[in-house]
C-alpha cells in the first residue's frame, strides 16, 4: 500500500510492517564480498510530529570513505548477523540501542565498488531519540524527512563513461545537495518498499567514482 500519512506513530509503524511483510527480499550470494549491514532507523523529526530517518557524515580523516554519507553501520564481526550487526553499529555509532523486537523488515543485499554486500536493516526509533554520535567515526548527524524522500525527482539516473549502468543519487534539500549510491540507492528502495508498497530492485545501479574505494 502507497502511504500518504507520515506521522509518527503506531499506525505508520504497522502500515511500514505490513509493507514489508508483502515484500521478498533478495540475497546475494557472493563470498568474494565482504559481509555489512546497515541500520534504517525510523524517528520522529525534531521539529514536530512528522517521520524521517538517520543519516550520518562520516570524517574526512577516515581512511575509508572519509567525508562521504552513511547509514550506521559497518562489517559483520565473526558470526554475527545483519540483524545483530546493524544493532551493534548503530549503539556504537550513534549511542542508540535498539533490540530485535524493533526490526520492521529488511531489504535486498546492495553489493558495492568497493567490495561489500550491505544487508539495510529497517528499524523503528523513537518519538525523541538521544544521541551520543562517536566523534572518531561521525561527523554530523541529520534527519532526513519521509517526505523529502517521498519526492518525485527521486531517483535521478546519470548516464557515466565508467559504467553501463545509471548512476543513482537522491537530492536532499536536508544536505543541500545529492545523496549518492550506494546509500542513495538504499534509501531509494527503502522508499519504494516501506511507504509505496512497491517490490523496487536497485541492487544493478552504479556509484560514483569517488565511492569506488
Amino acid at each position: 500500500m502507497r502511504l500518504t500519512d507520515f506521522a509518527f506513530g503506531d499506525d505508520l509503524r504497522r502500515d511500514i510492517t505490513a509493507n514489508f511483510a508483502a515484500f521478498e527480499r533478495r540475497g546475494i550470494d557472493d563470498d568474494t564480498l565482504r559481509q555489512a549491514a546497515v541500520a534504517i532507523v525510523i524517528v520522529a523529526e525534531e521539529n514536530g510530529d512528522q517521520t524521517g530517518i538517520l543519516l550520518t557524515k562520516r570524517p574526512d580523516s577516515l581512511r575509508r570513505h572519509g567525508g562521504q554519507y552513511a547509514l550506521p553501520g559497518g562489517r559483520l564481526d565473526a558470526g554475527e548477523t545483519p540483524v545483530e550487526a546493524a544493532l551493534r553499529e548503530l549503539q556504537e555509532e550513534l549511542g542508540v540501542t535498539l533490540d530485535p523486537g524493533d526490526i520492521l523488515g529488511t531489504l535486498d543485499d546492495c553489493p558495492t565498488r568497493s567490495g561489500f554486500r550491505i544487508t539495510p536493516i529497517v528499524v523503528w526509533g523513537a518519538d525523541a531519540v538521544d544521541l551520543v554520535p562517536d566523534p572518531v567515526e561521525v561527523a554530523r548527524v541529520f534527519q532526513v524527512p519521509f517526505a523529502e524522500l517521498d519526492s518525485p525527482e527521486i531517483p535521478h539516473l546519470e548516464v557515466t563513461p565508467e559504467s553501463e549502468h545509471p548512476v543513482l543519487s537522491a537530492p536532499l534539500a536536508t544536505l543541500g545537495h545529492h545523496l549518492f549510491a550506494p546509500t542513495a540507492a538504499i534509501l531509494y528502495q527503502f522508499r519504494e518498499v516501506a511507504l509505496r508498497g512497491e517490490p523496487t530492485r536497485v541492487a544493478h545501479y552504479d556509484q560514483p567514482t569517488f565511492a569506488w574505494k
